[in-house]
């Protein structure tokens, strides 16, 4: 009885050993074979470059994140059609790559009348399914290429708050805090003439309306 005890605690105890040595080895086994992801990259061509802009992520990291921004959110339709050809101004293609392996292409164009415009081609570098399609491009597009080194002149018609982000300027003879302060107390000042105008006919016709009442009950 004894002897068959001491052997099931041997059995166990190789066991348990055999579990956790495959846990000691497997461990670092499996954390070794999991290859981090590689780092996203941009690759920009266009009107005015000798060549490509190459942007990667471990020393420009800022940038490439403001040049992906500006085609990361698009639905998966566009439309059809786009403006005139006269109408685009510059191309610029942005390539989108992992690692050194391109991803997603597009096609820029900052300076379009009626805002920026994006083109996303079908055919698309890995080989994924997608439409063709026109897109419009964020506002502060023509700023953020010319951060990451596209020969565009500086817009003041949006601010960007940092790389990646910008919204349309409010002129800025629209900006006037002194003559806002003026228009709001003349404003105020017409408000409470109206009112106190409003105040004296609604007294005049009460007083008119009681004398009227004395008189008849008289």
């Amino acid at each position: 009885m004894v002897g068959g005890t001491r052997r099931m605690l041997g059995v166990l105890a190789a066991v348990t050993a055999a579990l956790l040595l495959g846990l000691g080895t497997g461990a670092p086994a499996r954390a070794a074979g999991a290859a981090p992801k590689p780092a996203p990259g941009v690759d920009i061509t266009g009107v005015g470059l000798d060549g490509p802009l190459r942007l990667r992520s471990d020393t420009q990291s800022a940038l490439v994140l403001a040049v992906i921004d500006q085609v990361n959110w698009f639905s998966r339709t566009g439309a059809r059609t786009g403006p005139k050809v006269a109408d685009l101004g510059p191309k610029y293609t942005v390539v989108v790559l992992a690692g050194d392996t391109p991803k997603q292409t597009f096609d820029l164009y900052p300076l379009a009348k009626g805002g920026p415009r994006v083109y996303r081609p079908a055919k698309q570098p890995d080989g994924r399914k997608t439409s063709a399609g026109w897109f419009l491009g964020r506002l502060n597009m023509s700023e953020t290429l010319r951060h990451a080194g596209v020969p565009l002149e500086r817009r003041f018609d949006t601010l960007s708050g940092g790389i990646g982000g910008g919204e349309r300027v409010i002129p800025e003879d629209a900006i006037n805090p002194a003559r806002d302060i003026d228009t709001a107390i003349t404003e105020l000042q017409r408000l409470l003439l109206l009112n106190l105008g409003v105040v004296l006919v609604i007294t005049t016709g009460l007083a008119g309306i009681a004398l009227l009442v004395r008189r008849r009950t008289r």
